[in-house]
């Protein structure tokens, strides 16, 4: 029996003796070593994707190489189970895509008052009958309610309306009319009383005859 193990042990040594064996074992040492530094810079990488955090990277390249590299395939399961499930770039995406629709749900606009969605161009709620909108009364478009002129002709709705007498589009015609020779205002008949006498008129020849006798006499 002893003499069958002997065999069999100088066999087995016979073969590690063997210098392609022994460079085979060595390359397959140096290929190991080589990933697991592979993985310590993996996980560097990995964890800097993942977290804003300068500190976290340096410790998961730390945790597979204290696992030495025998043990380095633990400690990249033990680091997967715990890094951040999300990548930085991932969470800025999402973030986006979720602004990008509640600006989108913002566009549509809603009714103030019954909440119900309503048309830009609507002046008053089918619905609850609230006003949305108004119109120029110098333009004719749409305008905001809160709007203090209009983006579409400059019309402030702030300003008092000018009367008609201080008015340039109302002065001009009157202007107009004044030099074309039609009566203004001052040239207009003055009413007479009933029997009254226009002035600069002559005097009838009987009352003219009668005063001349009295003053002869």
């Amino acid at each position: 029996m002893q003499a069958i193990l002997d065999t069999i042990g100088s066999a087995v040594g016979s073969v590690f003796d063997n210098p392609v064996i022994k460079l085979g074992f060595q390359i397959v040492a140096i290929y190991w070593v080589v990933l697991w530094l592979a993985a310590a810079y993996w996980a560097f990488r990995d964890m800097q994707l993942r977290t804003e955090n300068p500190v976290a990277p340096y410790f998961a390249a730390a945790l597979i190489i204290v696992f030495t590299p025998l043990l380095f395939p633990l400690a990249i399961f033990a680091y997967r189970i715990v890094r951040p499930q999300e990548r930085i770039g991932e969470i800025y995406e999402r973030n986006l895509a979720e602004e990008a629709m509640l600006a989108e749900i913002e566009t549509i606009r809603h009714c103030p008052s019954c909440d119900r969605r309503v048309h830009a161009d609507w002046i008053i709620c089918p619905t609850c009958r609230m006003r949305l909108n108004r119109v120029c009364p110098n333009c004719a478009k749409l305008v905001g309610l809160d709007w203090s002129l209009c983006a579409w002709c400059g019309r402030d709705f702030e300003r008092a309306d000018v009367s008609p007498s201080s008015s340039p589009t109302v002065a001009a015609p009157i202007r107009e009319a004044r030099s074309a020779g039609e009566p203004g205002p001052a040239a207009r008949p003055a009413v007479r009383a009933p029997g009254a006498r226009p002035a600069g008129s002559a005097r009838p020849a009987a009352a003219s005859r009668s005063i001349d006798s009295l003053t002869e006499s």
